[in-house]
């Protein structure tokens, strides 16, 4: 078997992928809102020949193909980000088209492109029925968008569904991406007394401890830890709220939330604590605490789950990356870019918290991530499908030329 016929038989389904993904964007499918969506990939999932087909009880869809014993999973979230300011946009951000070189519309990048090209390397597995030491299967998985990893603890600790390794197909531009810093929320309480704002001598202001509390914050920041590759740990102050009895009061409660970038060697106890210390949190006696994301699915299944997700980094000399390497020298006869992500993917459960090895290659452009005017380049759909299928066949020990 060839690199050249796998990137030939690739390119033959370029027209194919982009109408799938045109069809799937103008789908509107916010988190906990993906039903449409879900049911409309599974049905291209069987048009295209998988071998099973399912949808689990928490609401993602798993494709299968192959019996061998090498599991090696693909990961597509298939929940977008809204629209935000319809203004800014030059196009209906839910009508999905191929216009030109470009396919537009929410999610094109972030990250239904990546779902699309699953599905057709499928199709091509299908066609080629080469009998490896492999199973491929497809992940089309729910409500990333508002809690990283959460469909993934669901599949791994309810489904006891582990894979040997798994691609995340969020927007690399191409390139091979081996890990991202981690992240969680960390809110601060603090309480004060309420008394007429007529007399606030009587009151004891809790915005104004929330406000000391803050400048320490800011002075932590420079703190953090850094490392070679993630980078260094960071931290914002993302929201403050407060207030009392009424708006003619002395605030009686306010409350601080963070936001937490995790570099490798940072964790939930270390970033917890390092607030807690801070001077003004143990002068007014601040409570802190990691929120826990609670919604339903919708199937009406609900997985609470704490809002930390760790650091993830697969080795640089992991041979599961030099399979990628050679997947990619073999396609496009050129060395691959190696990278990380800014932002957080499912990785931070699959592998940050499960071990389970991984690493991102996906077609569209991670920029473009929440950004009005969306869009994945064309040309990205093939070359993702074509890495999917000579990685699959490597990783399952086909010799390809």
């Amino acid at each position: 078997m060839r690199f050249y016929d796998i990137l030939k038989m690739a390119m033959n389904e370029e027209e194919n992928v982009a109408k799938f993904l045109a069809d799937i964007i103008s789908i509107k499918s916010l988190s906990g809102e993906e039903e449409e969506v879900i049911n409309r990939i599974k049905r291209e999932m069987e048009e295209v020949g998988f071998d099973e087909v399912r949808i689990d009880d928490f609401g993602n869809v798993i494709g299968k193909i192959g019996t061998g014993e090498r599991k090696i999973a693909f990961d597509a979230h298939v929940d977008v980000v809204d629209a935000g300011e319809e203004s800014l946009w030059e196009f209906p951000p839910f009508e999905g088209k191929v216009l030109n070189d470009k396919i537009i519309g929410r999610g094109a990048s972030d990250q239904k492109a990546g779902m699309a090209a699953i599905v057709y390397a499928g199709k091509i597995l299908k066609k080629l029925g080469i009998e490896g030491n492999f199973t491929f299967y497809g992940v089309g998985s729910i409500m990333e968008e508002d809690c990283d990893g959460l469909p993934w603890v669901y599949l791994i600790e309810k489904e006891q569904f582990k894979p040997d390794i798994v691609i995340l197909t969020e927007p690399t531009d191409l390139g091979i991406y081996r890990g991202h810093r981690g992240r969680m929320e960390i809110e601060v309480d603090v309480k004060g007394k309420s008394a007429h704002g007529a007399f606030p001598h009587l009151g004891d202001n809790a915005i104004y401890k929330a406000a000391e509390i803050v400048l320490d914050i800011r002075e932590l920041a420079p703190r953090l830890k850094e490392h070679d590759f993630l980078g260094k740990g960071t931290l914002t102050v993302s929201r403050i709220r407060g207030g009392g009895p009424s708006l003619c009061s002395v605030a009686d409660h306010a409350d601080i939330y963070i936001d937490r970038r995790l570099t490798l060697g940072e964790g939930l106890e270390l970033a917890v604590s390092e607030i807690e210390n801070l001077p003004s949190v143990k002068r007014h006696g601040a409570r802190v605490m990691v929120p826990v994301y609670e919604k339903k699915s919708y199937k009406g299944y609900m997985l609470p789950m704490k809002k930390y997700y760790p650091t993830w980094l697969l080795d640089e000399k992991s041979p599961i990356l030099n399979r990628a390497r050679d997947a990619y020298r073999g396609l496009f006869k050129e060395e691959p870019r190696i990278g990380k992500w800014t932002f957080s993917t499912n990785g931070v459960t699959i592998a940050g918290m499960y071990n389970i090895p991984a690493f991102g290659f996906g077609p569209g452009i991670e920029s473009m991530a929440h950004s009005p005017n969306e869009y994945c380049p064309k040309e990205h759909l093939p070359k993702a499908v074509a890495m999917y299928v000579a990685f699959t066949l490597l990783e399952g020990g086909i010799t390809l030329e």
